[in-house]
């Protein structure tokens, strides 16, 4: 025994107990702040048709980080809703912003982007980029959308006839896609063929530290629970070698 009435054992008892609740509180304030935070920034969809192929295919469930026109850059995979495009929620790929041009094929049947060629690896088969040439110019404000599977996506193309050349306003779009969550699927990597266009591409949303603030509060409440319970029997382990040794002490 101490001199202030505690022995090892018990100081380590308290300074275990305290440790272990507070990675259970951490742990707590992590994960449920993880999904609070993804509830205010993502919102799921299902993704209807298989014109985004192979980037997400039909039925996939897809998290899609909530933004403003504002934020939109070419090559985001974007939801978007307009009364001219059937008016239910669509998933397709900005191409161009206002004021762009936008032109397929090139030469080497790239599409072009005020005459810039760009590189679409996510595209679904091989060049053209386009089974149809078209050229349209965005008006400000609007964006320019196409599926990555250009043989059987119906998209700004589609629409080249009507006033604003194909393209639908800024502020039909809700939200960018960042990750495919059912099948796993992974992250969205943004597009590296639009960089060289003035305004570049998009950041990466806040979804890896979300991710991550959730499965680091997991783990804290599941190793701050288990520690009374290991501590407890290490104790009465403890204890029965103590005795056992005793017992034999006195028996000599």
């Amino acid at each position: 025994m101490s001199g202030n009435g505690l022995d090892h054992d018990g100081r380590g008892r308290s300074l275990g107990t305290v440790l272990s609740g507070l990675a259970v509180a951490v742990g707590c304030v992590l994960f449920l702040g993880g999904f609070a935070w993804g509830a205010v920034q993502y919102k799921p969809y299902t993704v209807p048709t298989q014109s985004m192929s192979p980037t997400v295919k039909a039925g996939d469930r897809v998290l899609a980080q909530r933004i403003s026109g504002n934020d939109v850059r070419r090559g985001d995979v974007v939801v978007f809703q307009d009364k001219d495009w059937a008016n239910v929620p669509m998933v397709k790929r900005v191409v161009g912003i206002g004021g762009d041009t936008v032109k397929c094929c090139a030469k080497d049947g790239r599409l072009t982007v005020n005459g810039t060629p760009v590189d679409e690896p996510y595209l679904h088969g091989k060049t053209p980029a386009s089974g149809t040439p078209f050229e349209a110019k965005v008006p400000q404000g609007q964006v320019f959308l196409l599926g990555d599977d250009r043989f059987v996506s119906l998209d700004s193309r589609v629409h080249l006839d009507d006033a604003a050349n194909g393209s639908v306003p800024l502020a039909t779009v809700s939200a960018r896609v960042d990750a495919v969550a059912w099948p796993l699927g992974g992250m969205l990597e943004r597009p590296s063929g639009f960089t060289t266009l003035p305004g570049g591409i998009s950041r990466p949303g806040p979804l890896k530290l979300i991710l991550g603030a959730v499965v680091t509060g997991a783990v804290l409440i599941v190793l701050g629970g288990v520690y009374g319970p290991i501590a407890g029997l290490a104790r009465r382990r403890r204890t029965r070698t103590a005795g056992t040794r005793t017992a034999a002490s006195a028996g000599r």
